[in-house]
């Protein structure tokens, strides 16, 4: 038997050490030339080209590396640059590239949220950055005008194609599929859809092809996700249309045509209409989608089988997939399949033997990149020349999954026993939302139109210097202590100093708002070197769910007691909620997630009765992930979103009807969710309302929304100190659509990322806008 083809479909470009992040932050801050970046660059290329061949990958993508974004990249290649950046055509130069990115000059570059927020400083703004489907990675989003046309515009496929070839490496170069880009993207003008730009795209892609073609490329993989979505007719005749014309145009390139993050589903048939020699499925996502596609697909067909989860970072259980792979491979030969993980392994860190302190049992049951190229390296090995050709790794791995089946790490009865106890009525509130209304505004004596923030208050370079020293052992216990507590009395002196009716205590001691709870709670562990690309130059390392999770001991009650012992203003008790808990973590895989979050939502839950014990009257229970796991076909929306707001209520519910819950989302969009909003039940709903003055309340206004609403009145993503004025125009705005007794006047989030010299004058303004609109 010929050898059996091994791809990986993209690996992770950020560098084992991080390279790529200080090599971008040197070059911006103009520590660095062009040269010394592009070196770099070049350097962590060749490393991943050498890492993939030593581990036996067969299959080595080359154009998977980028500076920025996969996204943008494909922009810049096809020349799709708006007017507002200047280009004058040519080859697009790193400077219009990066602000593209990132804005130019004047720009604060802030992508403080990470939810599609650019500042508009005095340079151009950056473009808009939104989600990769349901990842943790967000792409820059193309954006096109009236008379758009499209010329090639960068070589960087064709040249990291070369480079490859020069080091010796025959690779397969990765392109963003035509049609999923034009999907991605927005136009300016609302008359003009993007996909109708496809006829100007196809040529630059022929183009590109040829290129690839002349300079020896034999196969080239184009990503279409899209086709696991939901798609109309004009896009499924878009994607014929497209694989039509390629293969017309050059018949003798062979296309892998990759899907990933779903299953095929009722797209399967247009799928396997298209003149490509291959096809990729995600068999994590999807399991289900192969017996139909074995029994569909033609002989001739290259079948590319993800088997192993590009998404999390769970080892495989080989002998599980070796039962699932031998008999496919037996039938259709080792020329008419190849092995893959899901998707690009992008969205995982890169060497797990980088975690030297991680728990042992733990470690056994985990891979990363470097990992899961092993693994995949032994599947093949395994299919063409039997298992015993690679047996130790096989038994390694049926140990290893024996042992996380059966691990009292994993396994906690009592979590078990307190899920099975849970009742429909533990997710409902004693009371309706109008008696809740009247005990609260007994309890709370507020004015109308109450002022508060969403929690975070800036955390200064002492403060971060005050937590490393901590963390490193240089400042004991006590001192950190000392220091935090003094922080916190400032904060909450200041708020009643300008008259802020319900204080926050700032969040001093707190590192991250998924972290500081993570590490509080059982079933959570943490890496030190397990970082994943958010965007360009962020890097974020998630918290790993591998057991079950419960709360030993209270993990804010202390600090929030403290803050309110200092006030006899209301304080707010401040938690992540439990969707959000889920969504930014890797989470385990023998679990179903629902169950999963509810275990969170329980221990969350013990939290807020606990802090209600404690004195603390407004708790508030963030979930600015909620939107974000919306599952990406709409038949699976309900589902996911009941479970979402159960747990949510499940969460929150444990209250007496005095207790007043808040909670916090940040988007852009709420129309097609705001059942579900409404549903959560949270007294008060704090959203993002500046950036789109305002028209965002448009869906709480056609939907009646019943509880109190605190729509932002300060762009907390820009530096800008918001006058008096503007944030009294936004109240007034928000009293046209709302009755005033519902309104609460708060910034759009949390003030983190900000400085106190922007804060404090913001948040004066703010206080004197709700003292105007009351009278």
């Amino acid at each position: 038997m010929s050898p059996l083809p091994v791809s990986t479909l993209g690996t992770p470009r950020i560098g084992t050490r991080r390279e790529l992040k200080l090599a971008l932050e040197s070059f911006w801050s103009g520590k660095c030339d062009e040269t010394a970046l592009l070196e770099t660059a070049a350097a962590l290329r060749a490393a991943n080209w050498a890492r993939q061949k030593a581990l036996g990958v067969t299959v080595i993508p080359s154009n998977d590396f980028s500076l920025y974004d996969q996204v943008l990249d494909t922009s810049v290649m096809i020349g799709a640059i708006p007017e507002v950046y200047g280009w004058k055509g040519g080859n697009v130069s790193l400077e219009t590239y990066f602000a593209m990115a990132r804005g130019s000059q004047g720009e604060t570059h802030d992508h403080a949220c990470a939810h599609g927020h650019h500042d508009h400083g005095h340079g151009a703004p950056a473009q808009e950055m939104t989600k990769w489907f349901d990842t943790n990675y967000h792409y820059m989003v193309p954006e096109f005008a009236k008379g758009q046309t499209f010329n090639l515009s960068s070589l960087k496929p064709v040249d990291e194609y070369r480079e490859a070839k020069a080091l010796g490496y025959q690779t397969r170069p990765v392109l963003l599929g035509p049609v999923t880009y034009l999907k991605l993207a927005k136009s300016k003008d609302a008359t003009l859809d993007p996909l109708s730009l496809l006829g100007e795209l196809i040529p630059v892609y022929i183009d590109v092809l040829r290129r690839l073609a002349a300079n020896g490329a034999e196969w080239v993989q184009l990503d279409e996700p899209r086709l696991v979505l939901d798609l109309d007719d004009a896009t499924r005749d878009a994607l014929r249309q497209t694989y039509a014309t390629f293969a017309h145009a050059l018949p003798k390139l062979k296309i892998m045509l990759a899907t990933y993050f779903g299953g095929l589903g009722d797209n399967l048939d247009t799928a396997l209409s298209f003149p490509v020699a291959g096809l990729h499925i995600d068999l994590v996502r999807a399991p289900g989608q192969l017996d139909n596609v074995l029994a569909w697909a033609p002989q001739g067909l290259v079948l590319s089988l993800g088997v192993i989860d590009g998404r999390n970072i769970w080892r495989a259980n080989l002998p599980a997939l070796l039962d699932r792979l031998e008999p496919i491979v037996a039938k259709r030969g080792t020329d008419h399949v190849q092995i893959a993980p899901s998707c690009s392994l992008l969205h995982v860190p890169i060497d797990l033997d980088q975690e030297t302190d991680l728990d042992p049992n733990l470690k056994t049951w985990l891979a990363f990149s470097v990992q899961k190229m092993e693994e995949l390296s032994a599947l093949g090995k395994a299919l063409v020349n039997g298992r015993e050709a690679v047996i130790q790794q096989i038994a390694d791995s049926a140990v290893a999954a024996g042992n996380r089946q059966t691990s009292p790490k994993v396994h906690d009865a009592a979590v078990a026993a307190r899920l099975a106890t849970i009742t429909p009525d533990m997710a409902r509130r004693g009371s309706s939302f109008d008696v809740r209304r009247k005990v609260q505004q007994q309890a709370l004596n507020l004015p109308s139109f109450p002022t508060t923030t969403i929690g975070s208050f800036p955390q200064t370079d002492e403060v971060r210097k005050a937590r490393a020293a901590h963390a490193k052992g240089t400042l004991s216990d006590a001192d950190y202590a000392a220091f935090l507590r003094k922080e916190t009395e400032a904060a909450v002196r200041w708020q009643e100093e300008i008259g802020i009716d319900v204080l926050v205590h700032g969040e001093f001691e707190r590192n991250d708002m998924v972290q500081y709870f993570g590490e509080q709670l059982a079933g959570y562990a943490f890496t030190k070197h397990a970082w994943v690309q958010s965007y360009g130059s962020r890097y974020v390392r998630p918290p790993i769910i591998f057991g079950d999770v419960s709360r030993p001991k209270p993990m804010t009650v202390d600090w929030s007691s403290y803050a309110q012992s200092l006030t006899k203003r209301p304080m707010k008790g401040m938690l992540t909620g439990p969707v959000t808990m889920l969504q930014w973590s890797f989470v385990r895989d023998d679990l179903p997630r629902d169950q999963v979050c509810r275990q969170i939502a329980l221990a969350l839950r013990d939290e807020v009765t606990d802090l209600e014990a404690a004195g603390i009257g407004i708790i508030q229970i963030d979930e600015p992930a909620i939107r974000e796991g919306l599952p990406l076909r709409r038949g699976d929306w309900k589902t996911y979103l009941d479970g979402a707001v159960e747990c949510f209520r499940l969460s929150a519910s444990g209250v007496r009807d005095e207790t007043q819950i808040h909670t916090h989302m940040c988007y852009s969009e709420f129309n097609d969710i705001i059942d579900s909003v409404g549903a959560m039940d949270a007294d008060v709903i704090s959203i993002e309302t500046s950036r789109s003055r305002m028209e965002l309340l448009d869906a709480f206004i056609t939907y009646r929304y019943p509880n109190e609403i605190g729509p932002g009145v300060y762009d907390i993503h820009s530096p800008r100190v918001p006058a008096v004025g503007e944030m009294a125009s936004l109240l007034n705005k928000a009293k046209e659509h709302l009755s005033p007794d519902q309104i609460w006047v708060n910034p759009d989030c949390g003030l983190k990322t900000r400085k106190w010299a922007e804060v404090r004058p913001a948040l004066v303004n703010m206080v004197e806008a709700a003292k105007q609109i009351r009278t």
